[in-house]
């Protein structure tokens, strides 16, 4: 693993888990607590992490939303099976609203090759480039302004955007989920935009690996009951999951390949 990759993956744990040690990132990586030393002062001059005795703690709680290309990075795999078995619940000549981030990016390349001649809305700017080439696909983009890192839009022209359509499902992306919370995310921007897409859909598919299941963040998104399908790489057994299956949500676990 490039050092690079390293610390990527060491961001996205500890702005996830809010803390780590020294030992156990050491162990988890396989290098030296010397080069675990080093990753982090170069990640606390970032301002994402800062180090404390033994270890490290996050920054600024749940607000800082890490890069996408630490998220894109952790659970790589995960995502491509997650994104797989999202697109087996997709309909051919459906209208789907696919959602920005590394989750949703991962569905758009499962969806490539697959001939369903799908009308795709999108606030992502990676999303409709993934999709722009793939046969008797329409590619609407809702317009707003852009996020920098993310290339996702946001904004009142992006909210608007969903008020104008019908459409038969949305594929969402979450940083967070949570049996009592429900669906969270670090930016108030994005939410805004996640609960307008909601509104426009008839079901709504959420796609979220396992390191998202427990969380909550900033911004709500949506209560358990406004989720129609939850496809996860998590075990069947998360505390999570529980009140989403109460609220009726149907828990789809993709196991590991």
């Amino acid at each position: 693993m490039e050092a690079h990759e390293r610390r990527a993956l060491i961001e996205q744990r500890v702005l996830s888990d809010g803390e780590a040690e020294f030992k156990a990132l050491a162990l988890e990586f396989d290098v030296s607590e010397m080069t675990i030393r080093r990753d982090l002062e170069l990640l606390e001059e970032r301002g994402s992490v800062r180090r404390v005795t033994g270890g490290v703690i996050a920054a600024h709680g749940t607000a800082v939303e890490p890069g996408f290309n630490s998220r894109a990075l952790m659970g790589a795999r995960e995502k491509i099976n997650i994104a797989a078995a999202a697109v087996a619940h997709l309909n051919h000549g459906e209208t789907v609203v696919l959602d920005s981030g590394s989750t949703a990016l991962a569905v758009a390349r499962a969806i490539v090759g697959k001939g369903l001649g799908l009308t795709v809305v999108t606030p992502s700017i990676l999303v409709a480039l993934e999709l722009h080439d793939e046969p008797n696909t329409t590619i609407l983009v809702t317009g707003g302004r852009v996020r920098p890192g993310e290339l996702s839009l946001v904004g009142a022209e992006s909210i608007e955007a969903f008020r104008r359509y019908n459409c038969d499902v949305y594929v969402m992306g979450v940083s967070g989920v949570d049996g009592k919370r429900g669906l969270s995310d670090y930016s108030n921007e994005e939410g805004a935009v996640k609960r307008a897409a909601i509104e426009a859909c008839d079901r709504v598919i959420v796609v979220a690996d396992a390191s998202k299941l427990g969380r909550v963040h900033l911004t709500n998104v949506a209560g358990p009951g406004e989720v129609d399908l939850l496809v996860t790489d998590g075990a069947v057994d998360h505390p999570a999951l529980a009140g989403l299956r109460a609220a009726g949500v149907q828990i789809e676990a993709v196991p590991a390949l």
